[in-house]
């Protein structure tokens, strides 16, 4: 079997009626959402399949719906005949996905984390209201030096040419309006709830740290690769430890990827909601294979030849 490894979104993939007909088709992936719609003690699946969007774009129902539609896709996936992958990665939110898919935390206990995760990292964005906005056709060293001198933050450096930026509204209007001057081809502002990846977030990372030493966490059955570092996870403590310093430090995309192509892997399944990542990959590394897995037709036909 050609090595493959499987992504997982992160938020801006939502999108209202997601993981709808999944349900619909595969009873294991209904049994996800009835699981998660028990846990949360509300119907997430009802706010995944009809909204409203407002409602469901919060970052503490969003972060929340994403993990149980991937997983749900996985599930559905995975009744069809063994997936074993060589590696996984997801992007912020999809990190957390990515562990669960690997055993490194159970479902359930994914979804009570990132429900927490999601939850804290409202409450900061409340506390110290910020933003982000993705400038694009900018060298790295020059938008780090702009943000230097704007008080904004690299947040994701989701592939080449393309970094996002987090801080205070003021701080974000600053540094778009330099980077513009420093020849950005474009800086696009994004409707998110707050500065996620940036020190405006350290308020969400005590709260997580806390709250991750009540859950069981072991090493993940098959490499995961972590934001901070852009290399594979190691024993729990880094696991737990890295969890925490993704909420306030850039998620190194760009790194994750080149970690698993260095090891072969030339073929990816984006599961989920969304092909945000399938774009991404392949500005990363063009040569690279990406499949969508999320809905029941792709699921079906996902498998591709040896």
């Amino acid at each position: 079997m050609t090595p493959f490894a499987l992504l997982f979104p992160g938020q801006g993939a939502q999108s209202v009626g997601m993981g709808k007909e999944l349900a619909e088709a595969f009873p294991i992936a209904r049994a996800r959402f009835d699981e998660a719609d028990s846990i949360l003690g509300y119907s997430l699946s009802k706010l995944c399949w009809e909204g409203p969007a407002e409602e469901l774009t919060r970052t503490e129902h969003c972060q929340p719906a994403l993990y149980v539609t991937s997983m749900a896709a996985l599930a559905a996936l995975e009744s069809l005949g063994p997936v074993k992958p060589s590696a996984a990665a997801g992007l912020s939110l999809g990190e957390y996905t990515a562990l669960a898919a690997a055993g490194a935390v159970s479902f359930a206990d994914g979804l009570k984390l990132v429900r927490l995760r999601g939850q804290a990292m409202e409450e900061a964005a409340r506390a110290r209201p910020g933003t982000m906005a993705s400038v694009l056709g900018l060298d790295l060293e020059q938008l780090q030096g702009v943000c230097a001198e704007t008080g904004a933050q690299v947040a994701n450096l989701n592939s080449p040419g393309q970094v996002v930026i987090s801080g205070t509204a003021e701080s974000v209007a600053a540094a778009s309006a330099k980077a513009k001057e420093k020849g950005a081809k474009r800086v696009i502002p994004l409707e998110v709830g707050g500065a996620f990846h940036s020190r405006l977030m350290e308020p969400a990372g005590l709260r997580l740290r806390q709250g991750l030493q009540s859950f069981a966490v072991q090493a993940p059955r098959y490499p995961v690769a972590s934001n901070v570092t852009g290399a594979y996870h190691g024993d729990p403590a880094q696991i737990r430890e890295l969890l925490v310093r993704q909420l306030t430090e850039p998620v190194q995309w760009i790194a994750c990827v080149r970690t698993m192509a260095e090891k072969d892997i030339k073929t990816y399944v984006e599961v989920g909601s969304g092909t945000v990542l399938k774009g991404l990959v392949r500005k990363i590394d063009p040569e690279a294979a990406v499949y969508s897995a999320g809905t029941p037709e792709e699921i079906r036909g996902w498998r591709f030849e040896a």
